[in-house]
């Protein structure tokens, strides 16, 4: 099995490959992702919100979330659990984030 650290890592690594499509950002500096938690049998659950409860990419998103964790060396399973409590808003993202969309 793999180190439940280790592989955290590499989820958040994978992460940040995961774009919403309407914002060149990452939702990991986004700050879409709310928690992950990695089993010690390599099994992966991730909270997330969405931009909005609205939002186009409502569908797709979760889905290539959980397509790119259990792409994962390691990885036994992911389940994605999408929350919209807290709701999302721009304090939750990343200073690198806010730089890239302009607001710094």
């Amino acid at each position: 099995m793999a180190d439940p650290a280790v592989l955290e890592r590499d989820v958040i690594q994978a992460l940040r490959g995961c774009y919403d499509p309407e914002i060149p950002v990452d939702i990991y500096e986004l700050g879409l992702v709310y928690g992950i938690r990695v089993g010690p049998d390599g099994a992966v659950d991730i909270r997330m919100t969405l931009t909005a409860p609205s939002c186009p990419a409502a569908q797709e998103l979760p889905a290539q979330v959980e397509r790119a964790v259990r792409a994962l060396p390691g990885v036994t399973g992911a389940r994605v659990e999408i929350t919209f409590d807290p709701p999302w808003d721009r304090d939750r993202m990343s200073d690198a984030a806010k730089l890239k969309l302009g607001l710094l």
